[in-house]
This record gives structure tokens, sequence and C-alpha cells, in this order.
């Protein structure tokens, strides 16, 4: 899970008195000051900030300054996920997916990935173009779509994705390579991802 870091907080505009606290929290966080983190992130956890009620759910998840609680930890994610904050969105498709304190259900997987992916979150790119390439959770097979969504996380740093991108593209044609290419130059974060392309799809 990425630190908070006070950089993050800044270009994020997460300083204003609606956020009092937070960065002390965060702070404290990444200081390994649990307890004083605990103090300062969950008033404003209970009272709707998305980026306190993402900390307080990693907390739980994680057991750092409180018992490890899974379903606490879902529903701290779950409180910010449905206020669009992607790294939410993606833990709760990942609880969804593999059936950590819920009922494993790919769909809704599926949908939270999808969520936090059209938002440029690198882990959810992934985790999407994995479920194209290998045909799971529901998700049909399309190896542009694959390529497209390895090349977007690819760009955000996210190496796996460079290996997995790589070796996608040995069992593509040169069209299908030109096409994932094409989705991915002209694709822009906050719009919907393509669910099927011309030249992958069975």
């Amino acid at each position: 899970m990425k630190k908070y870091t006070v950089a993050i907080l800044l270009a994020l505009g997460l300083l204003g008195p609606a956020h009092a606290g937070f960065p002390e929290g965060a702070s404290a966080y990444n200081a390994r000051n649990y307890a004083l983190a605990m103090k300062e992130i969950a008033p404003l956890a209970r009272a709707g900030n998305p980026d306190a009620q993402h900390l307080l759910g990693l907390m739980y998840y994680m057991g750092r300054g409180v018992a490890r609680d899974y379903k606490q930890a879902f529903g701290w994610h779950l409180k910010a996920a449905q206020q669009g904050k992607a790294d939410a969105q993606y833990v709760v498709g990942a609880m969804y997916y593999t059936g950590n304190a819920v009922p494993q259900d790919q769909k809704h997987a599926v949908t939270w990935f999808r969520k936090a992916a059209e938002q440029g979150h690198g882990e959810a790119q992934h985790a999407l173009g994995l479920m194209y390439r290998y045909h799971v959770a529901g998700v049909p097979a399309d190896p542009v779509i694959a390529y497209m969504l390895y090349n977007l996380a690819a760009a955000s740093g996210h190496q796996n994705a460079v290996n997995q991108r790589a070796a996608i593209a040995r069992t593509m044609t040169q069209e299908q390579i030109e096409e994932a290419q094409a989705l991915s130059r002209t694709w822009k974060v906050g719009t919907s991802l393509p669910t099927q392309s011309k030249t992958g799809s069975n």
C-alpha cells in the first residue's frame, strides 16, 4: 500500500480546513505512531472524509494501532470507495475478488477495479489487464484490451505491467498491438475504459 506523504497531500489539495488533522494523522502513520494516527484519523473518517476512511481501513486491514479486523477494514474502504477514492475502490475490488471479509463476488470485484482503473489507478489497471488476458471473473478474453491496460499501468510506473505487456505482445499480431497502442493514446483519465476491441475480441 502506498505511504501517505505531505507532498502528495499538498498536491491533492488536502490541507484545507475540511481536512484539518489529516496531514498530522498521515504523518503519524508514516512515523509508525499509530496511536496518534488513530486519534487524528478516526474522527475525520466518522465525519465522512474519504482519505481518512481509506487510511483507517488500512489500519484495520494491517492491524496497525488497532486489532486486525477485516470487516472493519472493508467497511471503511467501502465508504471511501463510494465517494470515489480510487485507492479504496481498488482495495474493495481486491477484497471481493478474494472473498476477504465479504462473500467472494468476482463481478463486484471487476466493477470496483474498473472504477479505480478509470481514475488512472495503476494497480487496478494491471488487475483488469490480467482478467482480460486470462478470461477470468466473467471478463472476456481480449489481448488488445489487456495490452492497453498494461500500457496504462506501466505509464504510472507499475513494473509487473511492463513485464505482462512484453509477454502478451509476443502472442499478438502487429494489427492488435497497433490497436492497443492507439487505445492507450486516446484514452483519458476519468472516462470509461473500452470493454472490447476490434481485433482482439473473440
